[in-house]
């Protein structure tokens, strides 16, 4: 069969470059490839070669799989010595560049399983290019610039590329990084595995070592991507996969798999909205149980999926009553990208720094911004996502797929932190279960439970017109509601691709993004 192409992207350059090497008849992944390095040249408060990256591959006819890119945190540190040094994770500086950045060694395992003879040069060159002349600053990039300033301002090598004059950024300036440019040149000409075991590594261990990060040049020669089987559950709908440890993939699923046995229950949209975000206080409160790195698991993910798991689950939730919330959430900044090729391969993909522009830590010999993933670890001792050396933290970060009753196939994804499972909950519902369009599942008034950083509230967030909707149902519920603008940012960056059993696909992005969705020529081959 022939298979129509299709990219979507929070970043509209990101979609172009991908969707361009899909027309030169590359696969997903090596398309994926060239769009994740191009939206971390655009998407610098996002994402960063500096960060992780997982993906989920599904070719035809074969069984899912994910790779993952995560980075433990340096091998070097003790848990003791850092409390002395520390009373809690830094958020900016040296001292929160604590874990190794994954996402170069995830690309590398991605091509070496699906690639044809596109040259890393083509799949770089615009990136490197962009990076040399200059990105323009989007209002995304301006917000995210504006809220980070207190944290980050004092960071001189930071500052003088992504601050003017001290000042945040505005709508209108340009940003160029001449390093990046050339590092990602030099990547393109010796291969991704420099980036750990080359000249590229021990530059960059010089860099983190001078900004007081304990990462060394033996964390990045240890360092390897993995491919790994995803989690998966069954509902009436679909067969559901997402990534599981260190990730919080298995809320993503058991969101969807709760509403499954509850959706009958849902005769308007504020029933739906209802039981969602019940679900989702039953997904987290058994996520943050724990979901930690794999070889510190109490017991296989895969179990909380099981029909009792999910049983019991259900069974706490009600139709009329909302369950209180004081859970304090994880924030996170991130982007999600989707792709389908000519020979039926999708991937879901999703890439990340954790907060806005990470910790804030500029290599100024390679232009790389690292990440502050570690600050997801806990100091307790006792605690199952404690700091230890060479151990990965926790991850927000949860590509999605699914192969749907009816023989279509969908990858669907976001940024935003704890808004992930709940935005693919809300997207995948909305298409899936109400019927609703692609397009209008993602644009339509979102939700948000839980506090985020920055936040002092626990609340329900709905953007404006769904709160002017809902509000006075919902609370009556039981919800403790705050109404935030519409196409707020704070609800994610969604996309999804569907592919259908003709080989032709769908594609959209979100509206609250700077993104944009392409679709390519089905090659009758």
């Amino acid at each position: 069969m022939a298979y129509q192409t299709a990219f979507t992207a929070p970043h509209f350059k990101a979609a172009e470059v991908g969707q361009a090497i899909l027309d030169q008849g590359g696969t997903a992944s090596e398309a994926m490839v060239a769009a994740a390095a191009m939206i971390a040249v655009q998407y610098p408060h996002m994402n960063s070669i500096g960060g992780d990256s997982f993906w989920l591959v599904s070719k035809v006819a074969e069984a899912p799989y994910t790779i993952d890119g995560c980075g433990a945190a340096a091998r070097g540190i003790e848990l003791e010595s850092f409390c002395q040094q520390y009373q809690q994770i830094p958020d900016a500086g040296g001292g929160a560049a604590i874990t190794m950045a994954g996402t170069i060694s995830a690309w590398q395992k991605a091509l070496q399983k699906d690639a044809t003879d596109i040259s890393l040069n083509t799949l770089l060159k615009p990136a490197i290019n962009a990076a040399a002349e200059g990105i323009d600053v989007t209002e995304s990039l301006v917000a995210a610039s504006e809220k980070t300033l207190p944290r980050l301002a004092s960071l001189k090598h930071f500052a003088e590329i992504y601050l003017k004059q001290g000042q945040p950024l505005q709508v209108g300036d340009r940003i160029t990084n001449q390093a990046l440019a050339n590092t990602l040149q030099w990547l393109a000409d010796n291969g991704l595995d420099d980036f750990y075991r080359g000249k590229l590594a021990r530059s960059m261990t010089q860099d983190l070592e001078a900004a007081g990060s304990p990462l060394r040049l033996a964390d990045f020669l240890q360092h390897q991507a993995q491919v790994l089987e995803p989690l998966t559950v069954n509902t009436l709908k679909a067969q559901l996969f997402n990534f599981g440890a260190p990730t919080q993939g298995v809320a993503s699923l058991l969101i969807l798999a709760i509403y499954d046995r509850l959706a009958d229950q849902a005769s308007n949209e504020l029933d739906h909205m209802h039981l969602l975000v019940e679900a989702t206080k039953q997904a987290f409160i058994l996520r943050d149980q724990w979901v930690c790195d794999e070889a510190y698991l109490q017991q296989p993910l895969q179990d909380l999926l099981s029909d009792e798991v999910i049983q019991g689950c259900v069974n706490n939730v009600s139709l009329t009553q909302a369950k209180p919330w004081p859970h304090v959430a994880e924030p996170g900044d991130t982007i999600w990208m989707g792709a389908t090729d000519q020979y039926g391969t999708m991937v879901s993909f999703i890439q990340s720094i954790y907060w806005e522009f990470g910790s804030g830590v500029f290599l100024p010999n390679s232009g790389v911004l690292w990440n502050v993933r570690g600050k997801s670890f806990s100091l307790d001792s006792k605690h199952h996502n404690v700091l230890a050396g060479g151990k990965k933290p926790f991850h927000t970060l949860n590509p999605a797929y699914a192969e749907l009753t009816d023989g279509r196939r969908m990858v669907y994804g976001t940024m935003g932190g704890e808004g992930q499972p709940q935005t693919q909950a809300c997207l995948f519902s909305r298409a899936i279960y109400q019927g609703d369009d692609l397009a209008s599942a993602i644009a339509k008034p979102r939700w948000l439970l839980g506090r985020t950083w920055g936040d002092e509230s626990h609340s329900l967030r709905l953007e404006k017109s769904l709160y002017e909707q809902s509000q006075t149902e919902l609370e009556a519920r039981g919800h403790e509601l705050a109404c935030v603008s519409d196409n707020n940012e704070l609800m994610g960056h969604a996309g999804a691709v569907i592919l259908n059993t003709e080989g032709l696909a769908t594609a959209a992005t979100d509206p609250r993004s700077d993104g944009q969705c392409t679709l390519g020529n089905k090659n009758e081959n």
